[in-house]
């Protein structure tokens, strides 16, 4: 893949242009100035502008060896969202005062501007080779999990310097403030243990049951439920939670979206159950007709096929059109959370799709693009803006409880994770984007910890 020498081309100058205009609610110009050491954000029509460094090398590279400054801005008379210095990604060290009043208005010494390109772009992950089994950009391998600042989302607080620098140049400028929300969304990769399965997935279910659950009445009581299955959701069935799942999203005023595995690339990790059963159709159109959202679920191969999730894209669009679902907005989530970039970007984006909300790892909680905020998608390699949305993920069930990932259960601890990034959401009027699977809420101590994080997630009790 080529790597461009600089971050600052038009295109993306235009785009972020683009994304100063939907965050602070006020059309800016940015203007290069002559041998590109400063870039200028000024009103159009106005004498007084704003000047920011420019480090348009360190921030068109593809690669996690950036060095990586903090700054004390309360020092310095500047106000963060989080505790704690802040990260400075791309130097070694920040001149002193970082921002100075100029004869026109401000002078910031740090490339704010070209971190936001690098982070939200994932310049950083394209063309990389160092990828877990599933073939995932790995949390440990960013810039972000080594210098100790995933939990924080940096682009959005180095924005809010640049918005306080703003309203020092223009103070009878107004700025529009993003609000906090939590954002619940669920991967349907199991609607149901029994109702889907072959023979012998079934005997398995069964023995789980019996071994692992050790439970003889889940076992007694599997073959009603799997007999007749793919007509109809069987209530007692205990992966059947999307009621009590619409129930609770209800209670706090939220909309759930559930995400639809439409296709079958790998036999043995997507789904048991096809778009077209007549229990998942039934299924779509109960959530629909109460107020929530259809989404995607691309199947498990389909990260590197684009093909295949236009083909999926448009199975699931088709069944929601013969079911009488019509939505103005459509997006979802890759499985497994598997994404090369750019590609499985622009192939959502070639699908027709309006947002992804797959960009965030699966190893833990925190701000892969290093923003809790929507926005448009940027295509680092071809150097275009996309249709798309990225809307990231924040945070996943699994990422906390799961052994093989943080492995706090369903304890205090597990609480706490999940309620640390919800607060630095909170902090920065961003959104909460969590990941709940419908299958990890089968027993009551699974509900319980998803109340309670609901619950600090809304501030309705913590």
């Amino acid at each position: 893949m080529m790597v461009r020498k600089v971050w600052h081309t038009p295109a993306a100058i235009s785009w972020l242009q683009a994304l100063l205009a939907e965050r602070f609610g006020q059309a800016f110009d940015l203007q290069l100035l002559p041998g590109e050491t400063r870039i200028v954000l000024r009103l159009p029509g106005d004498t007084r502008f704003i000047t920011l460094a420019l480090d348009g090398a360190t921030f068109s590279r593809a690669d996690s060896d950036l060095p990586c400054a903090q700054w004390n801005a309360g020092a310095e008379g500047w106000q963060v969202a989080l505790p704690g210095n802040l990260p400075a990604p791309g130097v070694a060290q920040l001149p002193a005062p970082l921002i100075i009043a100029t004869d026109s208005g401000w002078h910031i010494g740090y490339d704010i501007l070209g971190l936001t390109y690098w982070m939200l772009t994932r310049q950083e992950e394209v063309g990389r080779t160092d990828l877990d089994g599933h073939g995932r950009f790995p949390a440990a391998a960013s810039h972000a999990y080594k210098n100790g600042y995933l939990h924080r989302p940096i682009v959005d607080e180095w924005l809010l310097i640049v918005a306080q620098a703003i309203k020092l140049a223009w103070p009878a400028l107004g700025l529009k403030s993003t609000e906090y929300s939590l954002q619940l969304t669920h991967d349907v990769d199991s609607p149901a243990r029994y109702g889907f399965s072959n023979a012998k997935r079934f005997i398995r279910s069964v023995a789980g049951d019996l071994i692992v659950r050790k439970s003889l009445r889940a076992a007694l009581r599997a073959p009603s439920l799997f007999f007749g299955g793919r007509n109809q959701l069987h209530p007692s069935d205990p992966l059947n939670t999307f009621d009590w799942i619409m129930d609770r999203s209800e209670e706090y005023g939220l909309k759930s979206a559930f995400y639809f595995i439409c296709g079958r690339t790998d036999p043995l990790r997507d789904a048991l159950y096809d778009v077209d059963d007549p229990a998942i159709r039934k299924l779509i159109r109960r959530i629909h007709n109460r107020g929530h959202e259809i989404g995607l679920h691309p199947s498990f191969g389909t990260f590197l096929q684009p093909d295949a999730i236009a083909i999926e894209a448009a199975a699931l669009k088709r069944v929601c059109a013969e079911e009488g679902v019509f939505q103005s907005s459509w997006g979802g989530r890759m499985h497994f959370l598997r994404w090369k970039h750019p590609e499985t970007m622009r192939a959502w984006d070639d699908a027709g799709m309006h947002y992804d909300s797959t960009l965030g790892y699966p190893e833990t909680p925190g701000f892969r693009c290093g923003t809790c905020i929507e926005y448009q998608a940027f295509d680092p390699v071809a150097n275009v803006p996309l249709r798309l949305r990225i809307r990231p993920l924040v945070a996943m069930d699994v990422s906390v409880i799961a052994d093989q990932y943080l492995g706090l259960g369903t304890s205090d601890k597990a609480c706490d994770e999940f309620y640390r990034v919800a607060e630095a959401c909170r902090s920065v009027g961003g959104t909460f984007a969590l990941l709940w699977h419908n299958c990890q809420l089968e027993t009551s101590v699974d509900r319980a910890l998803f109340l309670k994080v609901l619950d600090s997630a809304t501030r309705t009790g913590y």
